[in-house]
Parts: structure tokens; sequence; C-alpha cells
């Protein structure tokens, strides 16, 4: 179960350091996400939310090799992802780059919930 939490974890990790390539800047953004990031403000904010996004990776990444941070990093990446997944259901008409985030945050989810069910199980009392 430790192989499967840690797997798990990792693919969830290393799917959320992609974004991380967009603190270099506004044309990387927009090869990202295929919008315009012309306003510096805007491109400020992202390029942030691509250093958060970095952050939550490393943490999935780390806690795939110490069992310590697991239930901290899942809670984390679950938070991330359903919330991501709830945003975009409602807009259902969104660009191919966005759709291609919502498919690698299913795949995130996917391995977030194995991690979930691993951690309960290797966590709970054997008879």
């Amino acid at each position: 179960m430790r192989a499967t939490i840690s797997i798990a974890l990792a693919i969830a990790g290393l799917i959320h350091l992609l974004p991380l390539t967009g603190v270099l800047g506004a044309a990387r953004l927009e090869k990202l996400y295929g919008l315009s990031f012309a306003d510096a403000n805007l491109a400020l904010l992202m390029r942030h939310r691509a250093v958060l996004f970095g952050l939550l990776g490393l943490l999935m990444i780390t806690a795939a090799f110490k069992s310590e941070l697991q239930l901290t990093a899942i809670i984390a990446g679950l938070v991330s992802v359903i919330s991501f997944l709830w945003l975009a259901s409602p807009a259902g008409d969104y660009s191919h780059h966005i759709a291609r985030i919502v498919n690698a945050d299913m795949i995130a989810l996917a391995c977030l919930v194995i991690a979930s069910g691993a951690w309960v199980y290797s966590s709970s009392p054997k008879t």
C-alpha cells in the first residue's frame, strides 16, 4: 500500500508541477493557457499561481517519500483539483488548453482518490 500511495502522490505532484514553467513570463503563460497575458498585473498573478502550484507539486512529491506528510499532501491536492473541476464544470465551453487542464486534473483526482484509499487502508488497525 505504501508504494501505491507514493506512486499516486508522485504522479499528482508531477501534474501540479507542469504550470510552474509559467513563472518564466507572459509568453510561457500564453503557451500554457492559450490566452493573452499582455496585462502585466494579470501576468504577475498567474506567475504567482505558477509558484503556488509548484509548491503544491513539491509537497506531493516529497510526501511520496515521507509518510508523515502524506495526509496533508492528499488533502491539499484534493482541495486543489476538486475546486478547479467544480469551478470548470458549469463553464463547459472552454478552450482546448483549458480542456487539457481539466483532463490533467481528472487524472490527478484519480491518483489522489487511489492514494486516499490506500492511505486509509494502510492506516487502519489490522486485526
